[in-house]
């Protein structure tokens, strides 16, 4: 067996097309930390979403005029879900830190597969149950340092972790027969309303529209946006939930790396720890899904 056909084996190609999009939403949080220095949070996600819309918009023009009734139920309420999701992290994010922020998004994979087995009825495999317990041993260990405290932001962000597992497992079910483009669609137009009223109602403070603040909101709305989302969508249904989940759990790793690298933001040893602890809890649902493949 080759290096390049064992690679495939062990991730398979919805799995890698996942981690991808994981390490440009790690990147994320460290570009919103940039933008909220002109922008106000819901602002900053009405129009980063407003711009992912018309982009997807452009590309799935036809398949929205042939829009069904069922499309645009399953998109708009993942539209509400994504939209508050983001509201709370991007809130949350004017009050922690970048890398920290991150690893909160990541308890998702906590979440995930008790909302699994509650909405689908789909019970975990073996390894990924074992793998679920490992990243959430990591993250436990990042999340709670000593001398470390929750703030409104951690709290905010920790809200977004639920909103995103209830997500995960509804894109699931939406899409796990048919993938229909609109459905992109549909959730960035959602997610764009959200921001806006929620900006109405809570944002406060100045805004400049400044080169760095408008290349953030570019970037944001076509890669972390466009991009990313719609192949998680298209991808994601061939894998199951809670892998899923467990892939995204490195989106912490990325943003604590980033951040460093862009922010200064330093990692201690203790979330180093819990860092690697996630990663072996990656490891280890990606290698017993090999194995069961081969039994």
């Amino acid at each position: 067996m080759t290096h390049d056909t064992t690679t495939r084996a062990v991730f398979p190609r919805a799995d890698r097309y996942l981690l991808a999009i994981t390490l440009i939403w790690g990147s994320t949080f460290s570009v919103t930390k940039i933008a909220l220095i002109d922008l106000p949070p819901l602002l900053l996600q009405g129009m980063r979403f407003t711009l992912a819309a018309f982009m997807v918009g452009i590309y799935t023009w036809k398949d929205i005029k042939t829009t069904t009734a069922a499309s645009l139920k399953a998109g708009l309420l993942l539209g509400v879900l994504l939209g508050l999701g983001f509201a709370f992290q991007t809130v949350g994010l004017v009050f922690t830190t970048a890398s920290k922020a991150g690893f909160l998004t990541g308890t998702m994979v906590v979440f995930t597969p008790l909302l699994q087995m509650l909405i689908e009825r789909r019970m975990p495999s073996f390894g990924n149950t074992v793998g679920v317990v490992i990243v959430g041993a990591g993250l436990y260990v990042f999340t709670s340092p000593a001398g470390r405290e929750f703030n409104t932001g951690d709290i905010l962000v920790l809200f977004c972790a639920v909103v995103f597992a209830f997500y995960i497992v509804y894109l699931d079910v939406f899409t796990r027969k048919e993938f229909r483009r609109e459905i992109v669609f549909y959730q960035f137009v959602g997610t764009a309303v959200i921001g806006f009223i929620a900006s109405l109602l809570f944002d406060s403070g100045g805004t400049a529209f400044s080169l760095t603040a408008i290349s953030a909101v570019f970037y944001l709305a076509f890669f972390a946006s466009t991009v990313a989302i719609f192949v998680q969508s298209k991808y994601q249904r061939e894998t199951t939930p809670t892998r899923a989940a467990i892939i995204f759990t490195m989106e912490p790793v990325f943003a604590a790396l980033i951040a460093f690298l862009a922010l200064g933001e330093m990692m201690g040893a203790v979330e180093g720890i819990g860092a690697a602890i996630m990663f072996v809890g990656l490891l280890f649902s990606e290698l017993c899904g090999l194995r069961r493949q081969e039994t």
